[in-house]
């Protein structure tokens, strides 16, 4: 199975930022409600944001405000730009896809998702 290639991530300080990217090749985000999800060692996986079809996009409390997600639907790209960085932000961050192809995005938890990359790790210092 081919796996999205995220990109972006690395190590910065507080109130710093990044823009994680992920280019998937095994469908379209412009078709299907795609969401970032974070990971930590212990936890499950987290949705930080989801983004449907229709632009609507939900995103993690603790991020609202500081975290932007889009998409360029021509390269097939899907993008979060994320500022303000705080330590808790810290972990390894995953692009996904609604698991039945979906364009709204029902669900936050990680099984009505598919399609996970490797990641790509951010870490933020205090």
């Amino acid at each position: 199975q081919v796996q999205p290639v995220e990109s972006g991530g690395g190590s910065v300080a507080a109130g710093g930022s990044l823009r994680l990217s992920c280019k998937p090749s095994e469908y379209d985000i412009a078709t299907v409600c795609v969401a970032w999800f974070r990971w930590v060692p212990g936890k499950v996986r987290e949705r930080v944001v989801g983004l449907a079809t229709d632009g609507g996009t939900t995103y993690r409390d603790s991020v609202q405000g500081r975290f932007t997600v889009s998409k360029d639907n021509a390269k097939n790209i899907l993008y979060l730009q994320m500022d303000n960085l705080k330590p808790e932000d810290t972990g390894m961050y995953y692009c996904a896809a609604d698991r039945l192809g979906r364009r709204n995005c029902n669900g936050a938890t990680q099984e009505k998702y598919d399609f996970w990359g490797q990641g790509t790790q951010v870490t933020v210092s205090s």
